[in-house]
Order: structure tokens, then sequence, then C-alpha cells
């Protein structure tokens, strides 16, 4: 007995110290202090029981140890986002079992600006409707692409280098932390582990166009390189030219914008830098991640093609044409992401309002207004829309009259510049006859002649005796055309005018339907011509110009949005007003 306990003693106190507590008690202490006391016989069954007691307990003890079942952990909490990575890898470690929903399931996530309708098929999205803008049929816009996205991809979806794993996570159920409707402000989880693989996405709403993602992509407990996707273009694109013109990928890297368009930008190369913002945008309507370290952003432009109906009047035409649709992932090489996505208008106000990140980690990074595409005129188209707006909001309630008035309030700033050209032409009208009479004491010279320049030096002593200076009716022109030219970029690019009703015009960014603006310029530009003093101009070349001009004018009214065309049109008619008043004014000698 007492060498089955020596033998066994360590043995059982190492593995178990309450099971050898148990056999000490049963055991009377005489008994182990003195173990000659019993028969030989009856020690050695002691013995023999005693040491099977001990085989069995330690076998036992082991297996029990091996097989103990690990407690559950609980699922990371829905409603905090991770603070660092190391919180997430824990949580992922965690969870290294299988999670996965066991069927599809929908979360609808609604402010007073969208609504967005989620799938724990993929954690992405599937719809995204935003509630103050229609689409061209009047139904609510979403800004998904459903054409492009069932193909290629849907919003919110996790690309990933290693072959297989996109597309895996992509048809993944996720096991949401939330179900039915969810009103903002509000989070929402998904969760999925699978062979491995662990993915953790976290999503926050708020009472703007941001929502703010976290993800963590891990296998086998490493962090895996992720970036979050918005892959398939934008849903208000339905036209070849939406397609082709109008889709774009915008970026800031250290604080430089650039628009490209998607031909002229390589796709599927990753980019590494430090991106302010990056996305995909179209006239009206943009998608842009902003990432909250820049310092080590990767960016992938991404180009997919698609069929679309051929707009050509046909109610049941089979043609099609292929276009490109843009899209972008954003991530970084250290498999955590956190960024915020901006989906929405490209109102100006709006977007000078959303900024990224600085160095600091502060929200006074470059702002989203390079996105309305003003051109390298920014500096006058921005202060003409701000005009145009103030109009609009403090004075007539439509943009149809705000163009108006800008219009007329445009031209009569710059009337006096115009009326001193207009009677520079009506002075060189009435010399014309005595400049006629001095090239015709010249016509017999020849292209080089000496004399030539004795005819322009009396041309011009004559044109200075009279008062009129040539150059200076070029500096008018100098001043009208940044205005036009701002004019027209402001005009093209403002979500405002999208859907506005005028009169007849049911949308100032589009055609006129009944074709009416653009015959009306024509007819007030044929009328300018005909006002138009020419001095030295050949009559047929006169008259050729008063048809080519207008027809000319007729064709770019025609591919215009009205609210252009208005603006042009317009303008016609003061230009009409004005000559007609300073060719009744005597010139001044």
């Amino acid at each position: 007995m007492q060498v089955a306990l020596i033998v066994c003693d360590p043995l059982i106190q190492q593995v178990s110290p309450r099971l050898w507590a148990s056999i000490s008690r049963r055991i009377p202490l005489a008994e182990l202090q003195n173990p000659n006391q019993q028969s030989g016989r009856q020690n050695v069954h002691t013995l023999l029981a005693l040491s099977l007691v001990c085989f069995l307990a330690l076998f036992g003890v082991q297996a029990f140890q091996q097989k103990k079942p690990v407690e559950p952990k609980s699922k990371p909490s829905s409603t905090v986002i991770p603070a660092a990575p190391n919180t997430l890898v824990a949580a992922v470690q965690a969870n290294q079992e299988s999670m996965k929903a066991s069927s599809e399931s929908e979360i609808i996530v609604e402010n007073k600006f969208y609504r967005i309708r989620f799938s724990n098929r993929g954690g992405q999205v599937l719809s995204w409707i935003l509630k103050q803008y229609t689409d061209d049929s009047g139904q609510p816009l979403d800004l998904v692409n459903q054409r492009a996205a069932s193909l290629h991809g849907y919003p919110l979806s996790l690309y990933i280098q290693k072959a297989g794993l996109t597309r895996q996570l992509a048809e993944a159920l996720y096991e949401p932390s939330a179900t039915g409707r969810l009103a903002a402000p509000g989070k929402l989880t998904f969760t999925y582990s699978e062979g491995g693989v662990s993915v953790i996405k976290t999503f926050t709403f708020d009472q703007s166009y941001i929502v703010g993602a976290d993800v963590l992509v891990t296998d086998r407990g490493m962090p895996v390189a992720a970036s979050l996707c918005w892959p398939s273009g934008l849903g208000d694109q339905e036209t070849l030219q939406n397609y082709n013109v109008d889709g774009r990928f915008d970026a800031s890297l250290n604080g430089k914008f650039d628009s490209q368009t998607v031909k002229s930008i390589a796709t599927g190369v990753v980019q590494t830098g430090s991106y302010d913002y990056a996305g995909v945008s179209d006239l009206y309507f943009a998608a842009i991640f902003l990432p909250e370290h820049s310092t080590e952003t990767t960016v992938l432009n991404l180009s997919n093609e698609i069929s679309i109906p051929r707009t050509n009047g046909r109610t049941h035409s089979t043609l099609s044409d292929v276009v490109s649709v843009p899209g972008v992932a954003v991530g970084n090489g250290e498999g955590h992401i956190r960024l915020r996505l901006f989906a929405g208008p490209k109102a100006i106000e709006l977007l000078s309002s959303v900024h990224a990140l600085a160095p600091d980690g502060s929200p006074t990074g470059p702002d989203l207004e390079p996105l309305v595409r003003f051109g390298f005129l920014r500096i006058v188209a921005k202060p003409l829309f701000l005009a145009l707006n103030w109009i609009y909001v403090h004075l007539v309630h439509s943009w149809g009259w705000a163009i108006l008035i800008l219009t007329l309030f445009i031209n009569l700033v710059l009337m006096p510049t115009r009326i001193k050209t207009m009677r520079s032409q009506l002075k060189m009208q009435r010399i014309q006859p005595q400049i006629n009479a001095i090239r015709a004491r010249f016509k017999d010279c020849k292209m080089g002649d000496p004399h030539l320049l004795e005819m322009n030096k009396e041309i011009f002593d004559l044109q200075k005796k009279e008062g009129i200076n040539v150059f200076g009716g070029m500096l008018p022109l100098l001043l009208q055309m940044p205005l036009l030219y701002g004019f027209y970029r402001m005009l093209q690019n403002v979500i405002e005018l999208r859907h506005a009703e005028w009169l007849w015009l049911h949308d100032l960014s589009s055609l006129d339907p009944l074709h009416v603006l653009p015959v009306f310029f024509v007819v007030t530009m044929f009328l300018v011509q005909l006002l138009t003093p020419s001095s030295g101009t050949d009559p047929v070349q006169r008259k050729m110009m008063a048809l080519v001009l207008p027809v000319l004018g007729f064709f770019m009214t025609w591919k215009v949005g009205a609210g252009l065309a208005l603006y042009w049109s317009f303008g016609n008619v003061i230009s009409i007003v004005q000559q007609v008043v300073v060719s009744r004014m005597r010139p001044v000698g």
C-alpha cells in the first residue's frame, strides 16, 4: 500500500490535487504510516487495487483535461467599433470556429437622405436609394448600377488579391448584428468565419451622406490585405454619353486633385500613396472613399464592360453598345480598413463640408468640392454659381428665371465695354470709304512691297485722327470670354439644374424636348449678324457669315442642356437691343 502511494503520490498531486486529498481522507492516517500492521495477502491485494486506482485516475484526469470543452466566447459587440487592430484580431481569433448565417436576409438602414438595403450575403449593398432625387423615369434614384453590379459586384464588397477569396467572401452568408430595419444613427456588423478565414465588417450611420466602415479580414489569425469596393459605376448612368463621357475616377493625392476618364487611366494596377480620398463619379453623383490613414492607402481602379440598349427611339430594338464601367477598391497593406464613404449628390455646398483627414488626424484636409467639374476657370465659374444660387434662393425660386436675371446682370456689367466697341465699329464704318481709297492707291503692290508699310501707316493715322483704337475693341472680348466659358462650365455641371422645371422645360440640364430654344437662337443670331457693323468686310463674305454662324449655333444649342441654351438665346436678345440703341447714337467725332 505504501509503495503504491509513494509511486502515485507525485503524479496524483501534480495532475489533480483534489484527487490526492480525497484518497488521503479515505485511507486512515495510521495505515499510511505503518503498512506492516496488515497481513501480507491483504497488503498485496491493497497494493494492486491502489495501483490500478492510480493508473485509472491518472489516465482519466489526462483524458478529461484534453477533452474539456472550451467555454464559448461572446460575439463581438455590434455597437462598438474596435479602436485598434489588436482588438479586432483578438475578436476574430475568438471566432475561428465556423460562424455564418443559415439563410439569406436583408437589413434596411435609413435616414432622411438615403435608404440602404444590405444583404448578409457578402455583407454588401443591394440598393442605395437617395430620397431627395429621382431618375429620368421619376422613380427614386438608386446609386447602385443594378445591371453592372449583378455582373461585377455590389458596393461595400471586398476585394482581395488571393485567388478565389474575393468570390468566397462575396457569396458567404454573414451573421448580421441586426435584422429588419435600422434607423440612423446606428451601427451594423457582419461577422463571418469559415475554413480559417474570418471577417468582421462594421458600418456606422449618422444623419448625413457619410457612412463609416471598419473592416478586418484574417486568414488563420493573420491579417489579410483587403480593400473595400464600389465596383460597378453609379445608378444614374443610362446612356452611352453617361458612361463614355461622364464616368470618372476622382482622387486627391497629397492635396492635389485629379480626375480622369475610364479610357485615360490604367486599370487593374494597385497604387499606394498618401491619398486624401479616391472614388468614382459621373456628372451629378459620386461615391468617394476617405481613408483614415492616408499615408498607407492602396487604390485599385477597376474597369468592367457591360452592354446597354442603344437609345435610338425604337421600343423593341435589339441593338446595344458595349461600355466601360468605372469602379474602385480602397484599402491598405495592413489588412485593417478604417475609412468613410461619401455616396451622394455633387452639390457644391455639401461637398465643401466633407473634408479628408489631415496628417494630424483632424478633419481639416482637402474637401470634395473639386468633384464638380468647373475646369481651369473654377475661379470664375464658382462665383457665378453662388450668384445664381443667391438669386434662386432670395428672389425668384426658379432656376430658369434665375438664369435670365443673371444673364441680364452680366450683360449690364459688360455694357460699357460693349458700347465702346460698337461705337468704334460705327466710326470704322463711317471712314470706310476713305480707307478703301487709300487701299486703291496701293492695289498694285505685291506682298513684301515696302510701299505696303506706307499704306498701313496712312490707315493708322486716319484711325488715330478719328479717335479709333482698333486694339481697344479687343478688350471687351477678352473680358467676356472668361465669363462666357465660366457660365458654360457652371450650367453644364451643377446638379441644381437637374430636373429643374421652367415653363415648357421639365429639365434644364437636358435637351429642349420641343427644340424651341435652338430655333429661337438661330433667329436671334441672324439678327445680331445683320445689325453688327462690318466695316471693310466683303458683302458676299458678310452674307455667308450671317448664315454660317446661326447654323453653327443651331447645332450647338441642339446638343446642350436647356439651361445653357436659354442663357445663349437671351444673351442674343440683349445684344440686339444694345446694337439697336447704339446704332441710333451719333458717333462722337
